[in-house]
């Protein structure tokens, strides 16, 4: 009986402040859109697509359009708004997730908001944040398909069943609404422009985190050096890795170096973002993963959690 009653309150409680730090970043990212003339900024790609898809037009009719078909799909309920508007809730409903899926364990966990790609990511209206909470929720994992570089590395460590058959089924969905449209997308893979932090210096010192390979955490950091990125943003699921209060922290502080650095010299080469994004935000996570004494901590089982206390019934 008692833990019913601790329940219901802490559920109320997560549910409160995810909203609040959803809506407070859906407003901000409004503000920054409108300010910097942003429209819905990297959005707004998948907007157009949704809304060419919509009219029957050509889905690649321009280099600049390299999100495949099934992001379009996540778009689709946000073609009617203006584009401003359509980052905002897009941004707030991604950070809403992200923070819920999060406070499952406590509030420790939403330190990593405090990341400085968090904050490059609104600037930007990017995926991010609703990438990550796709590790959080099993059903979401087809978001990961939206922009498959930054998405497949969450795919391959935290698939189960249930998001196995999201997936298959928004797969089956785009090519039944255009057969096509996996070899228009291809086409438009030599436009894009990246890094590989793995194939940067000093990024092959990743390669450490074999040592610890049966950590999923070590996997994630593996495959996402090795995916194909653009900006300090494209990190941001990094933030899964780090757990207690302690890595949180040192993490979130040192990440905001490439903040610093990106403010007094802007880089000349995607090179130089990614150098700099494996010295402030990678090689941290690799410091994380091999100093972990054992098996990745696990906030369900601390005493110190907030979820302890609320199925114990004190909450």
């Amino acid at each position: 009986m008692l833990q019913l009653f601790g329940k219901k309150p802490w559920m109320r409680q997560r549910l409160t402040v995810s909203a609040a730090i959803g809506l407070g970043s859906g407003l901000y990212c409004w503000f920054l859109m409108c300010h910097l003339h942003q429209g819905a900024g990297d959005f707004g790609w998948a907007l157009r697509l949704a809304q060419r898809l919509l009219a029957g037009q050509n889905l690649y009719d321009t280099p600049f359009e390299q999100y495949p078909l099934t992001a379009a799909f996540f778009a689709l309920p946000f073609v009617r708004l203006q584009p401003e508007v359509a980052a905002g809730f897009f941004w707030g409903i991604s950070s809403f997730l992200l923070a819920f899926g999060l406070t499952r364990h406590g509030y420790r966990r939403l330190l990593i908001f405090l990341a400085y790609p968090y904050w490059a990511g609104i600037l930007f209206a990017q995926w991010s944040p609703i990438i990550a909470s796709a590790a959080l929720f099993p059903l979401l994992l087809p978001v990961t398909m939206a922009k498959p570089q930054i998405g497949l590395p969450i795919l391959l460590t935290y698939l189960d069943r249930r998001g196995l058959i999201a997936c298959v089924l928004l797969a089956i969905l785009s090519l039944i609404v255009k057969p096509s449209w996996p070899l228009l997308w291809i086409r438009q893979f030599g436009h894009y422009e990246h890094f590989i932090p793995l194939m940067i210096l000093p990024g092959p010192l990743l390669l450490l985190a074999l040592l610890r390979g049966r950590d999923r955490d070590a996997r994630l950091l593996l495959l996402a050096a090795a995916m194909p990125q653009r900006w300090f943003f494209d990190a941001f699921t990094l933030w899964l890795i780090p757990k207690t209060g302690r890595e949180l922290l040192w993490t979130v502080l040192i990440s905001w170096g490439a903040g610093i650095w990106r403010q007094y010299q802007f880089p000349h080469s995607f090179n130089q973002v990614g150098r700099w994004a494996v010295i402030f935000l990678y090689l941290p996570m690799l410091a994380v993963v091999l100093l972990r004494k054992r098996g990745p901590y696990d906030p369900a089982k601390s005493p110190n959690s907030s979820a302890h206390a609320a199925n114990s019934g004190v909450e």
